[in-house]
């Protein structure tokens, strides 16, 4: 790669199951020139993201031998429109490629938040990442202080938020569920979970239930499947389910886990259940903004990430991610 270069990251087929680094490829073109309007992003740090998995599989989202999409941290360094000035850090989506040309409607510049808020918090805690932790905590399982929560793939990007976030919101109990005993470890005693299993180690029901031996108030689902047959079980009556993703079935869309067999306790324990999309809840952007940066500034709470080093290793990282080799948000950083 010379210094006239830049690399994108394509899709190259449909996987049939777990994907491999056969799906993708590497292509080299010449950095392109802004036009009018646009500007010219050198990426530096990348976002990896469960999503991703789901969109291999969708021709609306990401098209063979072609680009794709992520969410992106990266440096303008050309620029033909005033309000994007060359220096500027900017948040965008076009990522998995070393250099972005984008336009004004397609960046958010990255605040000024004063020390304490590194780069990378921009796509953890406080990206999408944290948005979708907190929107779930608050506008759909409406966690209440001193209300008991469950968080499945808890030591996940998302997981990991979510923990941080419940404890400023007041949680009473918190319940995680994992993949490994290390990660166990992890959320009691980083995060400050009070409980957490490994979901390997039994039954889904029976490892919550002893975890929550008194009942939960609310959820926050990411995986679906035996988690969400479990939640349900677990729930007290009026319970709230946030429900953020599917894991469980990323890899086998063609034949789904069997939906949970206690559906009909829903309507007998007056449970919500409800999916949401982050991009729908935007506007929660400065809540969020609110209530973690102070503790961010103070060092009372740190992004939960695992980075990457080097643009080549973004396939890796993405793939390590699906097997759960991460604590927190697995990032991609330039060097």
């Amino acid at each position: 790669m010379t210094n006239d270069t830049m690399i994108t990251v394509q899709q190259t087929a449909r996987p049939d199951g777990f994907p491999t680094p056969g799906h993708f490829a590497f292509v080299e073109s010449r950095i392109p020139s802004p036009g009018p309007g646009t500007a010219l992003v050198e990426n530096l740090l990348w976002s990896v993201d469960p999503y991703h998995r789901e969109a291999m599989d969708d021709d609306a989202l990401w098209t063979l031998d072609s680009p794709m999409e992520g969410r992106t941290l990266g440096r303008v360094l050309d620029s033909r429109d005033p309000s994007l000035r060359p220096g500027d850090l900017v948040l965008h989506r076009k990522g998995w490629r070393t250099h972005a040309l984008v336009a004004r409607d397609e960046v958010r510049p990255v605040p000024d938040l004063g020390p304490g808020v590194p780069p990378a918090a921009h796509l953890s805690i406080l990206g999408g990442t944290g948005l979708s932790a907190y929107v779930g905590l608050t506008r759909i399982a409406r966690l209440q202080p001193g209300e008991d929560l469950f968080v499945s793939a808890a030591a996940g990007g998302v997981g990991t938020a979510a923990g941080r976030i419940a404890r400023l919101l007041g949680a009473g109990r918190l319940v995680g569920s994992t993949g490994s005993a290390r990660k166990v470890a992890y959320l009691t005693e980083e995060i400050g979970f009070d409980a957490a299993f490994d979901h390997h180690e039994g039954p889904v029901a029976e490892l919550l239930a002893k975890a929550a031996p008194d009942g939960l108030d609310a959820v926050l689902d990411g995986v679906g499947g035996d988690h969400l047959e479990a939640s349900i079980a677990s729930l007290r009556e009026y319970g709230r389910i946030a429900w953020v993703g599917a894991v469980a079935q990323y890899h086998s869309l063609s034949t789904p886990p069997p939906a949970p067999r206690n559906l009909f306790d829903l309507v007998e324990k007056s449970i919500r259940l409800e999916g949401f999309l982050v991009r729908n809840h935007m506007d929660a952007q400065e809540e969020l903004y609110d209530l973690v940066v102070p503790h961010l500034r103070s060092g009372a709470l740190s992004p939960d990430v695992t980075e990457v080093r080097g643009f080549a290793h973004i396939v890796d990282a993405f793939l390590g991610m699906l097997r759960g080799e991460n604590l927190g948000k697995m990032l991609v950083t330039a060097a």
